[in-house]
């Protein structure tokens, strides 16, 4: 079993920057593609950003494009959201999830992480 664990998240006001981060261990990390997705109570996971296992690619959801990058460091078995100008709608608990092979935009993830909040004041 993998284990991830997230870090990071907080109260900020509206425009800030944050960076969360996900602590991968107990399988190769490099053979997994990673992802970050959000949830708010009453809606389904949204997909916010994904990177390849070799950290070749990368995708985004639609209302984070141009704001939030995600990276991954193979030799510390981690990857990061940087999230800048960070809105009042980016509220939410933001979970860190693992998969082998292709990013997929939907929560079919093999391993999710406890979740961390995120709340943006406007």
């Amino acid at each position: 079993q993998a284990q991830l664990v997230e870090s990071g998240g907080g109260l900020v006001q509206a425009g800030a920057n944050l960076r969360l981060s996900c602590a991968f261990s107990g399988r190769p990390f490099s053979n997994y593609a990673m992802a970050w997705f959000r949830q708010v109570p009453g809606k389904e996971r949204e997909f916010v950003a994904g990177i390849t296992w070799s950290g070749g690619r990368t995708f985004y959801g639609d209302s984070v494009k141009g704001r939030f990058a995600i990276f991954r460091d193979n030799a510390k078995n981690t990857v990061d959201l940087h999230m800048s100008n960070l809105k009042p709608e980016d509220t939410a608990v933001y979970y860190c999830a693992a998969r082998r092979f292709d990013v997929l935009t939907i929560p079919e993830y093999e391993y999710w992480g406890q979740g961390t909040q995120v709340t943006v004041s406007s």
